[in-house]
């Protein structure tokens, strides 16, 4: 079982701390909606599960063993990132684009050619932008390489796929519609950690809700006890309505 483990995390930034002391676990078959305000550390948070902030105190292991310990090409594999706001600078095809995320598992020979494409076609499909497959990178709009960077994010099947807010720029029915394939992905056995504001879609989708404030975890839990209404004013100065239906839980922000 693939388990990504932070365990006193501590992490600061020129004398400032902006994650304060989190414990977290992440398991095979969750998805898990990090919320909280602007500022609160969310993105810290994540950069730093993934392996790419050291922290300066506290520890994150992947399968009981420290993340500087794998070997760069093992942890690529295992764990994909995607970071807040990702830009292309090069006018690459999307193709080739979403094929820099098989580049992990290419080894010392490389991938095959077909094998690659195979794949890259079912984690276009998977986003609805096969029809994007030929264009260049760098003439999509912002919610079309949204869409391509989160094939990119899956198309080299990692058992972990941490995001950092990768709704933004999407229109509301793609953010449905790759919130219900990351879903299936977490069911079909993978794990999920996305960033995200919409506490509406968070309650809906997720299976854990983490709550941030100040660098500190207020809340972990599933949405329904999670996301209630005193916790929501109490980390995001609103209030709201809390419920839940067929659908599953939902927020509706009164003010």
């Amino acid at each position: 079982m693939t388990t990504l483990s932070a365990a006193n995390l501590t992490v600061a930034v020129d004398g400032k701390t902006l994650i304060d002391g989190v414990d977290l676990i992440v398991r095979p078959g969750e998805m898990i909606a990090v919320l909280g305000p602007n500022g609160a550390g969310k993105s810290t948070l994540l950069r730093a599960m993934s392996g790419l902030i050291t922290p300066a105190s506290g520890s994150v292991t992947l399968d009981d063993r420290a993340l500087s310990a794998w070997p760069a090409r093992d942890l690529a594999a295992a764990r994909a990132f995607l970071p807040q706001n990702a830009a292309l600078e090069w006018p690459l095809t999307v193709e080739r684009v979403v094929a820099l995320g098989r580049m992990p598992l290419a080894g010392l020979w490389g991938e095959a050619r077909g094998e690659t494409g195979r794949a890259v076609d079912a984690a276009l499909a998977e986003m609805d932008a096969l029809d994007l497959k030929g264009r260049i990178a760098t003439t999509l709009s912002g919610g079309e390489l949204a869409r391509v960077l989160l094939a990119r994010a899956i198309v080299g099947d990692p058992r972990i796929l941490i995001a950092d807010e990768p709704l933004a720029g999407l229109d509301p029915r793609h953010q449905l519609d790759a919130l219900k394939r990351l879903r299936t992905l977490s069911e079909n056995g993978r794990a999920i950690v996305i960033a995200m504001h919409d506490l509406d879609l968070a309650a809906r989708f997720a299976t854990r809700v983490v709550l941030l404030s100040f660098g500190k975890v207020i809340a972990n839990g599933p949405p329904r006890e999670t996301l209630t209404a005193e916790r929501i004013a109490e980390a995001f100065h609103v209030q709201a309505r809390v419920g839940a239906d067929e659908s599953g839980a939902w927020v509706r922000l009164l003010r």
